[in-house]
């Protein structure tokens, strides 16, 4: 793949002047330029744009952008720093290395590492990157997955992985067995190479069925990035057979991580008990993890219900991983109209925008109103 043209230092400034215009007005004026299209440029300028939110390492001069599906599959810059903390070794394989931003960060502690990419343009790409990110002791292939595995005979300290969750018509797929590759497929295949496997996986999958299907998992890592989980990353060890460590993660935040065993999320019994001082409301990294009970058990609250998520105690509890709020029950009628808050629904006939609607309240202000369920019954609280 060819990048002089797009390189030339009077293209790269075409596309940085116009990295803010309206690309859909830009595209229909046509391109200044006689060998570059105007899709060229597009393309590096909506890679710009998503570069400034989610890998601003890339924003240098040099470095070419791939197409809008490749770039909203890559992980961001944030989460792949993250995970290059968890491994090293001697040896690294990504067997679809996309766009490689995981790869990048992941090959910091590796002394080799071998991309693997069906789609060559991509790969171009990415050893083009790579080469200006002065990223060296990297061997690039040009294979399908199958292709590799059947003729490959190296081992290597790490394979990772990060199935396609899209099908041939681009609709989303959740199933482990819907994914290509399927791990399920060539899990066997893949230990023959690796003690240890490593896959990321969407957020949306149910890690009780992960366990269930996928043997060998040590760790279920849950990365949220400021209370948005992003992604879940399996750890899979070639002859481990004990419960996983769930490991729940909020980056960007000031709150503690949590290690937390899967058989003791499965075997953990809450305590009940109606709203005290304190409100504790997990973040979305430890709700995905189904920890529910255990918040309960670890640090001595009392749940205000059983399908209500949210947590009570006379004590504060500095290093939670959520939302603590010193709060008071509020009648319904004692809300006034025009007050400004912050509404939580939680196990409550009514979404937030209803809720505002029916007692004609505003967004905002820097009180919170919690609607939500005891074992009592339903309860409005609002925090002081």
């Amino acid at each position: 793949m060819e990048f002089s043209n797009i390189l030339r230092p009077e293209v790269q400034q075409f596309i940085k002047d116009n990295s803010r215009q309206d690309l859909t007005k830009l595209l229909l004026s046509g391109s200044p330029f006689s060998d570059v299209s105007i899709q060229e440029i597009a393309q590096q300028i909506k890679g710009r744009q998503a570069a400034e939110k989610k890998f601003p390492f890339l924003l240098q001069d040099g470095i070419i952008f791939p197409p809008q599906l490749n770039l909203e599959q890559a992980s961001s810059e944030t989460t792949a720093a993250f995970k290059a903390n968890l491994f090293s070794g001697e040896s690294l394989l990504d067997l679809t290395s996309g766009y490689g931003i995981d790869a990048y960060y992941l090959s910091a502690n590796f002394s080799q590492t071998t991309l693997v990419e069906q789609n060559k343009n991509l790969l171009e790409i990415v050893s083009h990157n790579w080469l200006i990110l002065n990223k060296i002791n990297t061997l690039y292939l040009n294979l399908d997955l199958g292709d590799f595995l059947e003729k490959n005979d190296q081992k290597f300290s790490l394979i990772y992985l990060d199935p396609a969750r899209r099908d041939t018509y681009n609709r989303k797929k959740f199933l482990l067995e819907d994914l290509s590759p399927d791990i399920l497929e060539i899990r066997n295949k893949l230990f023959e190479f690796t003690d240890k496997v490593v896959v990321k996986l969407s957020p949306l999958m149910d890690i009780s069925m992960l366990v269930s299907q996928v043997s060998g998992i040590s760790e279920i890592y849950i990365i949220a990035v400021k209370n948005e989980v992003k992604e879940l990353l399996i750890v899979i060890e070639k002859d481990f057979n004990q419960s996983p460590t769930v490991k729940i993660h909020n980056l960007e935040s000031n709150e503690p991580s949590l290690d937390v065993a899967f058989s003791t999320i499965q075997q953990s019994k809450p305590i009940f008990g109606e709203t005290s001082e304190y409100l504790y409301i997990p973040n979305n990294a430890v709700l995905k993890s189904g920890a529910f009970n255990f918040i309960s058990e670890y640090y001595n609250l009392e749940k205000l219900h059983p399908n209500t998520h949210l947590y009570t105690s006379t004590d504060f509890i500095e290093d939670f991983p959520g939302r603590v709020l010193k709060v008071v029950p509020v009648e319904a009628k004692k809300i006034e109209k025009g007050e400004r808050f912050n509404i939580i629904s939680k196990n409550y006939p009514l979404t937030p925008d209803e809720i505002k609607k029916k007692y004609k309240i505003k967004d905002g202000g820097n009180q919170y109103l919690i609607f939500t369920q005891s074992q009592k019954g339903k309860i409005i609280l609002k925090s002081i």
